[in-house]
């Protein structure tokens, strides 16, 4: 990824209702990967969940936080999904990794 970008990293709790939440997070995912912007997601759950989106501009970041269909899955998440959630915007200026080679 191009340097500097933006991370959107979501931490959640969810309640033990689980309707249509699957169903919901991956159209999240395929709708963000068309979002003018976008850069990537990575994300993991055990007793929290943590989904970290990659956008290049808070405008984008903006854009997507405005999307209809994103507004909605926000709203049920309130009221269906999540005992309690934060999201917290970070620029990235540096990045490093490392992989084992097979």
């Amino acid at each position: 990824m191009k340097l500097p970008y933006y991370a959107v990293i979501f931490t959640s709790t969810r309640t033990e209702v689980d309707e249509s939440y699957n169903e919901m997070a991956i159209r999240m995912v395929e709708m963000a990967q068309q979002q003018e912007g976008f850069m990537g997601v990575e994300s993991a759950r055990s007793d929290i969940g943590i989904t970290v989106s990659y956008w290049e501009s808070l405008e984008a970041i903006k854009q997507w936080k405005q999307n209809l269909d994103h507004l909605d899955a926000q709203r049920k998440g309130k009221s269906l999904w999540y005992e309690k959630y934060t999201v917290r915007i970070a620029l990235v200026e540096k990045e490093y990794s490392f992989q084992k080679k097979a």
